[in-house]
């Protein structure tokens, strides 16, 4: 390896634990409790360094959230050779909800953090939602399918896939903030499911309703 190559290297490096360091205090104290020089004290090194590959903090935000969302797209790819529509439908929640569950620091800061889209927006208005879009645009054409298929035929492409959407994301949103487990250990009135249950039978309801939409 030359001396380039030996350079290039350990600046992918230095970034690389750039970033995992700031995920790790995001999540841990929160987004604006990190500074740059609690992130360079992670990784001893001088905030300087730091300066030399990021402008700032919500530019380390916006980074760790394309890192996250070319992880998501991974996963959801592998599903392009799932042949029926309405099962291919159902594996991508599947997926959507297992990344969630591997990845909550990723998830949060790609779903439910707002500063890596007010990066995007102060420093590239005229761009849309690049990671986003590549995600959104996989549900649309697997709702598409299905309504070729013959279910929500009478309904809005765009809609059912918005509403998929947001049902997967709360259901994930809700583990994540323990809001499930809230519920499931102390409102025994309800007849829930144990909490390590309830994200699962929630999402097979979700599912016998999409069926039924046929």
């Amino acid at each position: 390896m030359g001396i380039k190559e030996r350079k290039e290297r350990h600046k992918e490096d230095l970034k690389a634990k750039i970033l995992e360091a700031a995920k790790k205090l995001f999540v841990k104290e929160g987004y604006e409790a990190t500074s740059i020089r609690k992130i360079a004290a992670e990784i001893e090194f001088s905030p300087t360094t730091i300066y030399l590959y990021y402008k700032d903090k919500t530019d380390i935000a916006y980074a760790l959230h394309q890192e996250g969302f070319s992880l998501l797209r991974e996963r959801l790819s592998a599903l392009i050779y799932v042949e029926q529509p309405f099962e291919r439908l159902k594996a991508m929640g599947r997926a959507y909800i297992q990344f969630a569950l591997d990845h909550p620091d990723f998830y949060e800061l790609m779903f439910i953090m707002k500063e890596p889209m007010e990066y995007l927006q102060a420093h590239h208005p005229e761009e849309d939602w690049p990671e986003g879009e590549r995600v959104f645009d996989g549900l649309i054409q697997t709702v598409e399918a299905c309504q070729k298929a013959g279910y929500f035929v009478d309904m809005n492409t765009a809609e059912v896939a918005m509403l998929s959407w947001s049902v997967v994301h709360g259901l994930c949103s809700l583990h994540i903030t323990s809001h499930f487990k809230h519920i499931a250990e102390k409102c025994s009135s309800y007849a829930l499911p144990e909490h390590e249950a309830l994200l699962e039978s929630i999402f097979q309801t979700y599912i016998r309703l999409l069926d039924g939409l046929k």
